[in-house]
Order: structure tokens, then sequence, then C-alpha cells
């Protein structure tokens, strides 16, 4: 067993890079594009800040859509596109692409919630004192759900790295790519257990970390 393990190190290694990578990636993009979209969700269907009803019904639907799609068949159905986007065919660049459209929604929907959670008395008060759009969503809405904001970033990088499993159906590498090949398809019992212990101590310190900033943030 031990000499398997030896073996399987420098497999071990790059995909654990490649997992890291891919999962970057795609939780940064996601923030990105995500936290806007999550926010713009909200003020279009406050009556308070942003009413809009047409816009907030188009972009919900936009993002209903892409999450009802099983990732796989994200993955499969965007690879000319995301081929297009990075000049490759496969690897973990190309898999960063179908991760970040997969979680762009999840965050988004994430982060309309924990505005939501807002004192709706606190944001009255700043439209009655002539606060504007910005200043409330900078000084107020932001602030007040910073802890659930972080919960959100938590639960899409759990997400994210859960997808990566998925990877090696279109060639992007990963923890999970290596334990379809090695472990699935060779019966190779330790790179299963392996890969599998890997991901759980990941998605614990992930949780672990996640939880002491949301608490060290929470003004509540």
């Amino acid at each position: 067993m031990s000499d398997k393990f030896q073996t399987l190190l420098p497999e071990l290694y790059k995909a654990f890079l490649e997992t890291i990578l891919m999962s970057s990636i795609a939780i940064t993009l996601s923030v990105l594009i995500g936290l806007p979209l999550g926010i713009l969700l909200y003020l279009t269907r406050n009556q308070l800040l942003l009413p809009n009803g047409p816009l907030n019904s188009i972009l919900g639907f936009i993002v209903n859509i892409i999450r009802s799609f099983p990732f796989i068949i994200l993955m499969v159905a965007i690879l000319p596109f995301a081929t297009k986007i990075v000049g490759q065919s496969h690897g973990p660049y190309v898999a960063s692409v179908a991760l970040t459209l997969a979680a762009v929604p999840l965050f988004a929907r994430l982060i309309e919630t924990s505005l939501k959670e807002v004192d709706k008395g606190v944001i009255e008060a700043c439209v009655a004192t002539g606060a504007s759009l910005k200043q409330i969503i900078m000084d107020v809405l932001i602030p007040e759900s910073m802890s659930g904001i972080f919960q959100a970033i938590t639960l899409a990088i759990i997400s994210i790295l859960a997808y990566s499993a998925t990877a090696g159906v279109i060639g992007g590498g990963g923890i999970g790519d290596l334990a379809i090949r090695y472990g699935y398809y060779r019966y190779d019992n330790v790179t299963m257990m392996v890969t599998v212990i890997i991901l759980i101590i990941l998605v614990q310190l992930i949780q672990i970390t996640g939880d002491f900033i949301s608490k060290r943030v929470d003004k509540r």
C-alpha cells in the first residue's frame, strides 16, 4: 500500500494543483460577477430602491435556466464556447469556464437572500434621509450583510469543489478526475480512498474558515 501511495504522489500533487487552479479562477469570477448580479436582483425587487419588475423577471429567468442544468450537461454543452475563450480544448482553464458559469447564478441567489435579511427599517431610514443608491449599497447593504456574503462565498467554494470532481469528462483534470481514472476505472481502492480523504479535508477547512470569518464580521 505504501509503495502504491508513493507512486501515486506525483499524480496526486498535479491533480491537487489543477483543482486549486480551476476552483480559484471560478470563485474569483463568481464573486466579481455574482455579487453585482445578486445586488441588482435585490434592488430591482425592492420597492424602495430600484424597482424594475421586467428587468428582475428577465434576470431571474436567466439565472434559473442556468441553475436548472445538471452540471455535467452544462459542461459538455458549453465546451465549444469555453474552447474559444481559453484557446484550449482541455485542461483546468477550460473546466474553470463551466465552473464559473455554474457558480455565478448560485452565488447571485445567495447574495440576494443575504441582502433580504437586512433590516427594512434601516433601509427606510436611509431613503428618508435622502441617501443615494450608491451610499445605501456601500454603507448599509453590503456592511450589514457581510456575514451572509462570506457564508455565500463559503458555500460557493464548496459547490465549485464538488463540481470540479466531474471536470475529467472534458479533460479538466483535478482530484475528482484522478479518483475516476485510477480509483474507479482501475479498481484502485487506495487512490479512491486518498482522493476522498483529501476532498473531505478541503471541504472541512473551507467550512471552518468561512464560519470563522462570518462570525468575526457579523454585526448582530
